[in-house]
């Protein structure tokens, strides 16, 4: 049987680099918990490493609000950030898999970082992708 505790600091850990992945993205730490912010502003608050209240993950959402309220334990996050589209999804048992918070984590991004931020994200993204070719031709190098 999986290890709970580890499954929160698993999820914890992995959208904490996804999110520092992301261009110009840096850890702070107001009120002794992790926040990763863009341009002075939180894109998504990780918590401390108490269990009070259970390790999980805010984010402001609205292409995938109502996708992430659907998830076991989310709820609108507290202190009035909820009716501004913050939602507050708990790790571990019943958390929605890796890949859809990190997708959360960068619609998150993309509505608080600066256009100019999301346009660089956007080109990292351009040049990573495989290039896609008709079947049948071959792509040459000019």
């Amino acid at each position: 049987m999986a290890n709970p505790k580890r499954a929160h600091v698993d999820n914890r850990e992995k959208v904490r680099r996804f999110a520092l992945d992301l261009p110009d993205a840096y850890e702070d730490f107001p009120w002794g918990e992790l926040v990763v912010k863009v341009n002075g502003k939180v894109f998504v608050f990780l918590g401390g490493d108490q269990a009070d209240p259970p390790p999980g993950m805010s984010v402001k959402l609205r292409d995938s609000h109502d996708q992430a309220l659907d998830a076991a334990g989310a709820a609108p996050t507290g202190y009035g950030l909820g009716r501004h589209g913050w939602i507050s999804v708990p790790f571990g048992a019943g958390s929605p898999p890796a890949g859809a918070l990190s997708d959360w984590v960068e619609e998150s991004y993309r509505i608080v970082a600066p256009k100019r931020v999301v346009a660089r994200l956007d080109a990292k993204r351009a040049a990573t992708a495989p290039r896609r070719v008709s079947p049948g031709r071959v792509e040459r190098d000019a």
